[in-house]
């Protein structure tokens, strides 16, 4: 035992010595608590739409006096369609090089990076992060390198991250602008205990609790421990570091600080925090913004208040009401009992004893004014009934219905725009992961040419840097291969398809895929602006260059000798003509 207690005491000097320890964490809890105040009317706020997503809303609308609680869910359709239009348009990256040397490894990138994200599941995590964005205001991504994967050897992992559990310092709206960064997760205590040894014992109090939605069913909470990943950035050596901490209770798990071998480098080089927010509506001094919830609430909750009015007004006019004396000397009981067919009355009955409640119905007045709030929530979010497929009055033209519903649908685009900005910002941490960790090659089954199954062996040999060689006598050190990435829209919708055969098909008839024709072609390629013109114009030029010089000649020649023909016909019928002219 005292042996024990006498390792204890060492390892316990030994921990003081390190950069990070009990006073760092101190200090680190200490700012996390701040950072968690300043956002606690975010918190509330994300809470709050979780329940109108659930068409709870009642709960927080103005003095409810009405025991009645009509819930429509024109709000949650609109949330259902602008998702939809979301999963319409799901990313695919296209890495392009910015240097000649680059372009086998950026063609490489193209064919294995969507294979690591679909390892992921990220149209999981692409669909999970639009609820987010849609409900909370933002949808934020989390690219990490998971030391665990494929049993240890470690690989990339994007996952979706809820904002309730991410601090940031209260101002900022860029999430890279933070000075330090927490992200906080409630894991099971006993599996902690198993894998940290020297947490048993120590984990009995709360150190931290995040906010917590509304859950419909009872969650214990007993058995789980906040485990906190700090994040913060650090100058070292006049370059911009990622420094890392995990720690719970007040043990630290693991510090870049006081791993030797992290201490300088950082955890991930590229020194940014691996986390990329998605905001539906920009808002100042928040990361966040605002969602469709929060825009459409009033809206959503006038059209429940007058559908509540009316159906009340209905149900009070369909269920006849009576005034009835108390000397009246009628059988109530017998009167309310419509199967009864005769009613006992005791004296006399006029209408003084006996009167109905009549209940005057509402003017068509209302009806419109509620028909105009359902059409202020359908204009104000671009949710209009021709972009779900319906149809304008007195329109009937197919291709004018197509073209209603694609000018619909520009908010929708607009704001996927921004998912793909974000979505390059995901593929840019993505490269400089394979970058840092891909020292060791690793097998992708890939797509290959015409939709060939090809396999590739991939490490990040063609990712390190390259000499630059010497110039004026000077090393010009080593050059990093660097990529921009074009984002294109993996589905499209049916519109969009049917537009891009039909011009196929028409460029076809015209010829335009006739390498005779190239010289025609290629002008008129260039006056036109459509999705993949610059590759269309790549294979036709590549598709003639390869004919010999005279072909394009001789595939001319029969509409030039079919032409002298019609010539000498023509010819030949006006000496005709000139023959049987009478002479003068």
């Amino acid at each position: 035992m005292k042996l024990f207690e006498k390792f204890r005491e060492k390892a316990e000097e030994a921990a003081a010595q390190l950069p990070i320890g009990d006073q760092e964490l101190t200090m680190a809890m200490e700012l996390l608590r701040r950072y968690k105040a300043g956002k606690a009317n975010a918190d509330r706020r994300i809470v709050e739409n979780e329940q109108w997503w659930k068409l709870r809303h009642w709960d927080y609308m103005d003095n409810p006096t009405t025991e009645l609680k009509t819930k429509s869910a024109w709000l949650v359709n609109m949330i259902l369609a602008k998702h939809a239009d979301a999963m319409d348009a799901f990313p695919e990256p296209c890495f392009l090089p910015r240097a000649q040397d680059d372009e086998a490894e950026a063609k490489t990138l193209s064919s294995i990076v969507p294979v690591i994200l679909e390892q992921n599941d990220f149209e999981a995590v692409w669909s999970d992060n639009w609820w987010k964005k849609l409900k909370s205001g933002a949808g934020i991504y989390g690219v990490f390198w998971d030391h665990r994967k494929l049993n240890g050897l470690g690989d990339i992992a994007i996952t979706k991250i809820d904002p309730l559990n991410l601090y940031w310092e209260p101002g900022i709206t860029d999430l890279q602008k933070s000075k330090h960064l927490f992200h906080v997760e409630l894991t099971d205590t006993e599996l902690l205990e198993q894998q940290y040894p020297q947490l048993a014992g120590r984990l009995s109090g709360k150190s931290f609790t995040a906010a917590r939605y509304l859950y419909d069913d009872s969650v214990d909470l007993s058995g789980k421990t906040p485990v906190i990943d700090w994040y913060y950035h650090k100058l070292i050596g006049g370059r911009n570091t990622l420094q890392y901490v995990q720690f719970a209770g007040d043990t630290v798990l693991y510090a870049t600080e006081n791993d030797p071998e992290s201490a300088e480098r950082g955890l991930y080089d590229h020194g940014k925090y691996p986390f990329v927010a998605d905001v539906m509506f920009p808002e100042e001094g928040t990361p966040l913004g605002f969602s469709y919830i929060d825009l459409c609430k009033d809206p959503q909750r006038q059209i429940d208040l007058m559908n509540t009015a009316i159906v009340s007004n209905c149900i009070a006019a369909a269920t006849p009401r009576y005034l009835v004396r108390g000397d009246g000397g009628i059988n109530e009981e017998e009167f309310a009992d419509l199967t009864r067919t005769f009613v006992h009355v005791q004296g006399s009955l006029d209408e003084a004893a006996l009167r109905q409640i009549t209940i005057s119905p509402l003017s068509g007045n209302y009806l419109n004014i509620l028909s105009s709030k359902i059409g202020e929530m359908k204009e104000t979010t671009g949710n209009r009934d021709v972009s779900n497929g319906g149809t304008a009055t007195g329109v009937t033209a197919a291709s004018a219905i197509a073209a209603m519903q694609e000018q619909s649908g520009k908010l929708s685009r607009d704001q996927i725009q921004n998912s793909y900005r974000c979505y390059r910002k995901v593929n840019e941490l993505v490269v400089e992961l394979l970058r840092q960790f891909y020292t060791v090659p690793r097998q992708f089954r890939i797509t290959g040419e015409l939709g060939r199954r090809a396999f590739v062996t991939f490490d990040n040999h063609g990712l390190s840097g390259k000499p630059q060689g010497t110039d004026f006598g000077q090393d010009m050190g080593l050059r990093a291969p660097l990529f921009d990435i074009e984002i294109t829209s993996q589905r499209q919708n049916a519109y969009t398809k049917l537009s891009a055969n039909e011009l196929a098909l028409q460029l076809f008839q015209l010829g335009f895929f006739n390498p005779a024709l190239s010289n025609q072609a290629l002008p008129c390629l260039q006056m036109m602006d459509f999705k993949g013109r610059e590759e269309m114009m790549q294979a036709i030029s590549e598709t003639a260059s390869a004919l010999p010089a005279d072909v394009p000649m001789q595939s001319a020649a029969p509409s030039m000798s079919a032409q002298k023909k019609a010539d000498r016909m023509e010819q030949a019928r006006e000496n005709a003509r000139a023959a049987t002219r009478p002479r003068q």
